[in-house]
């Protein structure tokens, strides 16, 4: 474990080329991409806590953008390739920005679904009500995402929750592969397909909730593909 840049970070298998990247999801950390570790013995290996999650504290409100670029400052400091990059939720997108040879989507965020009824209303009584209580009410109202957040991570989280990344997928031009979880209710199996429509890559459905990759029959499953997608 290691700090660099303000970046707590993990590289194992220091000896090896082709290194492989691990972003986490928003509100997560390193530990949960961890479950990787031990899957790929003939290829260098970091996982990050980005700014924000983790042992990655900070003061700053972020966007998207911005945390691609201190991304890439890091792996520029570090002498590291951006060679793949398996990126889970949120980190699916900073993935995306980094432009990697091979890009590894797990329930990716960057598709704007429907909200629901109970969505919208608790939205429009929000705004009518913030007035009168400040952070107080801000609580009661926020998604599970966003509670017990920081003023700065707060404001993050409304820079990045409803971005639009079906740009940015489309212009991609590496090799990519798309994993999803048949019962995730963050990422629909819908947005999974259509990105990897827009990444004109494979698509690969397995049976979980939006952590799916840490069932070890879907992590088997997406290491073969992924040892297919970078050695093919």
């Amino acid at each position: 474990m290691a700090v660099k840049l303000g970046i707590n970070y993990e590289l194992y298998n220091f000896d090896k080329d082709n290194p492989i990247i691990f972003l986490h999801g928003w509100g997560s950390n390193k530990e949960v991409m961890k479950v990787f570790k031990d899957e790929f013995e003939n290829n260098k290996l970091l996982f990050i806590d980005m700014p924000g999650f983790g042992k990655s504290q900070t003061d700053e409100v972020w966007n998207t953008q911005k945390y691609a670029d201190k991304l890439d400052e890091f792996l520029k400091e570090l002498n590291i390739k951006k060679f793949c990059i398996v990126g889970h939720s949120f980190g699916g997108k900073v993935a995306t920005l980094l432009n990697p040879r091979y890009l590894v989507l797990l329930s990716s965020a960057g598709i704007i679904e429907p909200k629901s009824l109970k969505v919208k209303v608790k939205i429009k009584l929000f705004k009518l009500l913030k007035s009168f209580g400040g952070n107080k009410i801000r609580k009661l109202f926020v998604s599970s995402d966003a509670k017990d957040m920081s003023e700065n991570m707060y404001q993050t989280f409304k820079n990045v929750v409803d971005e639009d990344f079906s740009d940015k997928f489309k212009n991609y031009r590496g090799k990519a592969i798309v994993f999803g979880g048949d019962k995730d209710t963050a990422v629909s199996p819908k947005a999974n397909k259509k990105i990897s429509e827009l990444l004109n890559s494979n698509l690969i459905m397995l049976s979980g909730n939006h952590y799916f990759f840490l069932n070890k029959q879907n992590k088997n499953i997406i290491t073969k593909n992924i040892k297919k997608l970078i050695e093919g």
